[in-house]
């Protein structure tokens, strides 16, 4: 089963903006359209954040939409939602350097580590890759549940990861061959 991860539109925040639900800048609609050509003809869902829902009903052109899910969130900032680093690391400089520098299971307070947001994604697209009838699904998500996927097919560490780019509009493609994930195309731009 393949999956093909498609980063949503833009925001624009300068801050850590995770189960924020800020609109996607849509505006680019050249950028969609080669987006839309791009991507092959599979059932399409998203997380239920408002920028990956707005992107997918851009690309959806026709194609099966199955349901949103919050399973495809971004990762949770909790305290940290909306605040830029330099505010975070003022107030709390220890447990924000770990967070990036040492990621796995420190977690901004009220919210979520690289471990938890990891599991949860992976728990998701088991289940679905498991028990779907389809050969591809195009996903619609955030950049740290994209990274999630990205780290599980490459085997490498939550650090390295984190240094991946993903960009707006960008398209990841991971396959399951039956025995593991693999990462056929990373941050591609169509």
């Amino acid at each position: 089963m393949r999956w093909v991860w498609v980063r949503h539109g833009p925001t624009h925040a300068k801050a850590m903006v995770g189960w924020t639900d800020l609109p996607a800048d849509l505006s680019d609609t050249a950028q969609i359209a080669r987006l839309q050509a791009h991507l092959p003809d599979a059932p399409i869902l998203s997380s239920d954040l408002s920028r990956t829902r707005a992107t997918a009903d851009a690309i959806q052109q026709g194609r099966l939409r199955l349901p949103d899910t919050a399973a495809l969130r971004e990762i949770h900032f909790g305290d940290w939602e909306n605040r830029g680093f330099a505010e975070v690391e003022a107030e709390d400089p220890d447990r924000i350097r770990a967070y990036w520098e040492q990621p796995g299971d420190v977690a901004p307070p009220s919210g979520e580590s690289w471990n938890a947001i990891a599991a949860r994604v992976n728990n998701f697209v088991d289940g679905l890759t498991a028990q779907a009838p389809y050969e591809t699904i195009i996903a619609v998500a955030h950049m740290g549940v994209i990274l999630t996927q990205v780290q599980r097919a490459l085997g490498i560490s939550a650090y390295d990861t984190l240094a991946q780019k993903i960009g707006n509009f960008s398209v990841t493609e991971i396959r399951w061959d039956g025995s593991k994930w693999q990462a056929d195309v990373i941050n591609h731009l169509p």
